[in-house]
């Protein structure tokens, strides 16, 4: 019985631990854009001021778009293809585990009360922070939408700037894989 509650208590463990640590992505786009002729970009300002976010987080996530569209070959340019914007919402998720089982300790029945076997409920409540980072691609001639990328995940409150700087790496990667998206390529 002990070891049963020992797996059951592992795998709750690591379930939360990798349900945490993962960002859930969604991505949406213009089928009639030519992602092929988009080579250059540069931030748009306007919208990146209005993510309700620090200065120094929204760097934090400028300097992880720029890592991450320089490894596809794009350039940053003072007359690009495209307009990179970013904006932010977060919210607090409240999470109540109810527990009902077996076990072992004090129990009460109208007739016996004592030590032994039992079964028992409780429940467990959690709060965090789920933050979502959108990143949009804009056409700049036409001024248009031609992507929007999401990603959903757990924020941590952490001290720790490199794990912050991790976490915001591990966002826009994610998000980003999924840029440019994969068009139907012509038969020959």
């Amino acid at each position: 019985m002990k070891s049963l509650k020992r797996i059951a208590l592992v795998a709750f463990t690591l379930g939360l631990f990798v349900s945490c640590s993962t960002v859930q992505v969604v991505s949406d786009y213009d089928k009639q854009a030519d992602f092929n002729t988009y080579q250059s970009y540069a931030f748009y300002k306007t919208g990146i001021d209005k993510a309700q976010i620090s200065d120094l987080d929204k760097k934090r996530i400028l300097r992880a778009i720029e890592t991450e569209l320089a490894s596809r070959g794009f350039v940053k340019s003072d007359n690009p293809d495209v307009l990179i914007s970013i904006f932010t919402k977060e919210r607090e998720r409240v999470d109540v585990y109810n527990n009902y089982g077996w076990g072992w300790g004090g129990f009460y029945n109208p007739y016996v009360w004592g030590p032994g076997w039992g079964w028992g409920w409780g429940n467990n409540v959690s709060t965090r922070t789920e933050g979502s980072l959108y990143i949009d691609v804009i056409d700049a001639n036409k001024k248009e939408l031609v992507w929007q990328g999401r990603g959903v995940g757990t924020l941590s409150n952490t001290k720790s700037i490199e794990k912050k700087e991790e976490r915001i790496q591990e966002f826009v990667s994610q998000i980003l894989k999924e840029y440019p998206p994969q068009t139907a390529v012509a038969v020959n």
